[in-house]
């Protein structure tokens, strides 16, 4: 944790004393606790707030604005009141060792908080920010958790602990943006906030019914919930002094409510929250030592707070205690944030349903015609409609605006809320139907907007690396909020004149694949179709906030991209156990065009191959290097040194395909994937493996009576792919395997392996169906039965066209057309025909 600028007296210790008499004069203060600074009340996304805040600011003309938030934060303010800065951003703060914890503070351009900082910037005062440092909230946040586990290992599971937002935030990596202080929290009983929208300071749902004290107010006011009372009494209020005093009175008696319970049902909390303002009180104090008078002084806070911090003297933490404080190894950098993640929708506590929507109301307050928004609110929303196809007059957006003001006229408000608006575009927009205008009025209420950073605002490396690398590939423009589709061409371009851009899709796909190496969810990769090209990739972009909290946490990986996928390969091939996975690994380090790592691959793979004899791993390994070594030169990747070990794989799995066959039927699945790779590599790759060794297995596997006969079916399938079998020799098998006497299982799975390659040679062949019909008139009703399950499970991989092939073969041998055996074949079964099917599958045919 790094110490801020002008932090003297955290170690020197804050003289009360002097602070009293020795600054301001015994006449002025006569004891410490009449120490008194002005402290304004926020809630966190409130730009009814901010704008008061400024008024009361402007009226006030501090020499210092002390705001909550981590304190050695305080050197980003002026990045985050840069001009070219555009919120939403976030100050994010990690962890500089394993396992990573973050933290995040993110501010809308109506955020009570980037307000005053803007104002301090402009009028050259003071501004600080005093809360927790990020190494000690870190730090806490790690011992809530544990003794919140500890809590609920104690009950059993009886009770669900209370959900901490900063915790449940980093354990899954879908919800790393959750963020933690300063008004960053989950709500603790997943109610929306009330004045202060720290999750923390959120009553417990009580009361009659299960009801939280804030639905309970919104019911006595006659609001449809809490925050459309909110929005009503303190959005709209336009009296500054009404706002200020109703919003602390307000605060106030909250805390008096719930502090109890607070201290009794969850005293980590409780604690915790008295550690932050014990030392925002030191804060406060170190500021009127340095000279700044009292009454200069205002302090912006979460409202929750605001009591507590008026008379900083009672209460701040002593250097012992600060010197006791427990803390973490931290950074901090600034990130752009976005909407959706503001939103409550996100799950984010702290926010509201519609952030957007609260950024047209600044923009109107800001242009001092605040009466506008609904107008503007409901035109967009027909915007929206109209680009989306569905046309709207001018005449129903002006009804709507009616009806809207009409609905507040009816609940005693002087402007439209949220709700009347939504309700006004439904009735009036939508013609009564809410699926006309959802998204619509998504877009207008939460917005796809993402900040941005001023140019040069300092940065983790690996941020400015991958910054550097989507300039340098053109993708600047993918960096948004909205998800974009980019199809990528891997061949060279010849068309250009510059080896740059010849390989620009190239070398953009090598970017991709070390994203999703290091689980950064910027890019996803779609599934490719079959008729996909080898050198085609299609990827899916979309900028999140969490997209970038894994790139700040892969920082400890490296300082480049490219260093931190090194990083990243060489832990995975260290613990690798597996050829399987060493084999992908390779895959991995081709696709992300790293060679030195295919070579370090390379060797991993040869020394698990060397002992191993699972021959379904060995040939999917050897599948997955034949396919880096077939279409490596797309990716200008050196293969050659991979063919020796394709070589190796191929020769152990085809030595020791026979000891594999002798498998169950459940594991000979396995096996068939494997004998087609092994298969496909001798086809494709028949100059570098020894594709008559593989001939050769084949053919012994074949005749083998003593292992699965499924595989030794497969193997007949092969081997007549290939040409390898002649008729001749393919009717003496088929006869010996389809001849009465042979056990059902035996017979009917051989064929069950047959039939799964090249099956149009095999519906061509009438003796085969021959000696299959004959085969299964001979056998009695069990037998019969177990052959089912095995014809079944053979038959229901046949497409209807080769369904009616068969059906025309069967005609021909039982004397009847085509049609009819069709009919027979393909028609609806019977009632005790299903059943009986039914019955099969639980039929115990014993150990096969």
């Amino acid at each position: 944790m790094e110490r801020v600028p002008g932090q003297r007296h955290e170690e020197t210790g804050i003289g009360v004393a002097r602070i009293v008499s020795g600054v301001h004069g015994d006449e002025r203060v006569k004891t410490a606790e009449d120490v008194q600074v002005s402290v304004f009340g926020v809630r966190h996304l409130s730009p009814g707030g901010a704008r008061h805040l400024l008024e009361y600011l402007d009226r006030v003309q501090p020499t210092a604005v002390l705001i909550e938030g981590p304190s050695d934060a305080t050197d980003m303010i002026g990045d985050l009141v840069h001009p070219s800065t555009v919120p939403p951003v976030a100050v994010l703060a990690f962890t500089d060792d394993m396992p990573v914890r973050t933290a995040l503070w993110p501010f809308a351009v109506y955020s009570p908080e980037l307000q005053a900082m803007r104002w301090a910037a402009k009028h050259r005062a003071l501004c600080q920010l005093i809360d927790l440092p990020s190494g000690a909230a870190l730090a806490l946040q790690d011992l809530r958790r544990r003794s919140e586990e500890e809590r609920s290992g104690r009950k059993g599971g009886a009770e669900e602990a209370a959900p901490d937002s900063a915790a449940a935030g980093e354990e899954a990596a879908a919800d790393r943006a959750d963020e933690a202080e300063g008004g960053s929290g989950l709500p603790a009983s997943g109610e929306t906030p009330a004045a202060e929208p720290e999750g923390e300071e959120e009553l417990e749902p009580g009361g009659a019914g299960g009801r939280s004290v804030y639905e309970r107010i919104a019911e006595l006011a006659g609001e449809h919930d809490y925050e459309t009372y909110w929005e009503r009494h303190y959005e709209h209020n336009a009296n500054p002094d009404t706002y200020r005093e109703s919003i602390l009175a307000f605060s106030a008696e909250m805390r008096s409510l719930g502090e109890e319970r607070e201290r009794a049902e969850q005293p980590q909390e409780h604690a915790y929250n008295h550690v932050r303002e014990a030392y925002m009180r030191r804060r406060i104090l170190a500021a009127v030592e340095a000279g700044h008078d009292p009454e200069k002084i205002v302090v912006v806070c979460g409202a929750y707070h605001a009591a507590a911090l008026e008379r900083p003297a009672g209460g701040a933490m002593t250097d012992e205690e600060l010197a006791a404080l427990p803390s973490r190894g931290s950074k901090l950098t600034l990130m752009p944030y976005s909407y959706y993640r503001l939103s409550s929708l996100s799950g984010y506590g702290a926010g509201n349903g519609a952030p957007h929507y609260f950024q047209l109301m600044w923009e109107a307050i800001e242009a001092g015609k605040p009466d506008e928004l609904p107008r503007l609110y409901l035109s967009t929303a027909a915007r929206n409609l109209r680009a989306a196809g569905t046309h709207r007059s001018t005449a129903e957006v002006i009804e709507a605006v009616r009806l809207a003001e009409g609905l507040a006229s009816l609940h005693g408000g002087s402007a439209p809320t949220l709700l009347e608006l939504r309700d006004a575009a439904q009735t009036l927009l939508g013609r009564g139907e809410l699926s006309v205008v959802a998204e619509s009025l998504a877009r207008v209420d939460i917005g796809t907007e993402i900040g941005s950073l001023a140019e040069g605002v300092s940065q983790t490396p690996l941020q400015d690396d991958l910054n550097r690398e989507l300039k340098r590939l053109k993708l600047t423009r993918y960096k948004t909020a909205v998800a974009t589709d980019l199809s990528l061409d891997l061949r060279e371009n010849r068309r250009v004149s510059s080896e740059e851009a010849a390989f620009l899709d190239l070398n953009r796909s090598f970017l991709f694949h070390r994203l999703a190496l290091l689980e950064i969810p910027f890019v996803h990769a779609k599934p490719g179709g079959g008729e996909r090209a080898i050198w085609a990739e299609d990827w899916v972009i979309q900028w999140t906030p969490e997209a970038e909290i894994r790139v700040v946490e892969s920082t400890l990986l490296g300082e480049t991209i490219e260093v931190a996928c090194a990083y990243k390969l060489r832990e995975k091939l260290e613990a690798c156990a597996s050829i399987a996975q060493a084999s992908a690994l390779i895959g991995v380090a081709v696709r992300c065009g790293m060679t030195a790592q295919m070579e370090d691959g390379r060797r991993v793979l040869q020394a698990l191959a060397a002992d191993s004899r699972d021959v379904a791993q060995i040939a999917a390994a050897a599948a997955s290097l034949a396919g880096v070594i077939a279409y490596g030169d797309i990716r200008r990747a050196d293969t050659a040194p991979l063919v020796p070990l394709l070589e190796q794989l191929f020769y152990r799995g085809c030595l020791y395909l026979s000891d594999a066959a002798n498998c169950s039927d459940e594991a000979a699945y396995g096996m068939v994937d494997a004998m087609s790779d092994l298969n496909r590599i001798a086809q494709e790759h028949d100059d570098a493996v020894d594709a008559p060794l593989w001939a050769q297995e084949l053919s012994g596997l074949s005749e083998r009576d003593d292992r699965n006969p499924k595989l030794s079916g497969f193997a007949c399938a092969l081997l007549l792919e290939r040409g390898e079998m002649d008729a001749q020799r393919c009717a003496e098998e088929v006869s010996r395997r389809l001849s009465p006497g042979i056990p059902a299982d035996l017979g009917a799975g051989w064929f069950e392996g047959l039939s799964m390659r090249n099956r149009y040679a095999l519906l061509s062949r009438m003796s085969l169906w021959e000696q299959l019909n004959d085969y299964i008139n001979s056998l009695d009703n069990d037998e019969f039965k177990r052959a089912l399950v095995f014809l079944r499970r053979a038959f229901s991989s046949f497409s209807p066209h080769e369904k009616t092939m068969i059906a025309e073969t069967l005609g021909e041998l039982w004397g009847v057309s085509g049609e009819q055996a069709a009919e027979i074949l393909t028609g609806d079964l019977k009632e005790e025909e299903d059943k009986m099917l039914d019955e099969l599958n639980d039929f115990d045919f014993g150990d096969f």
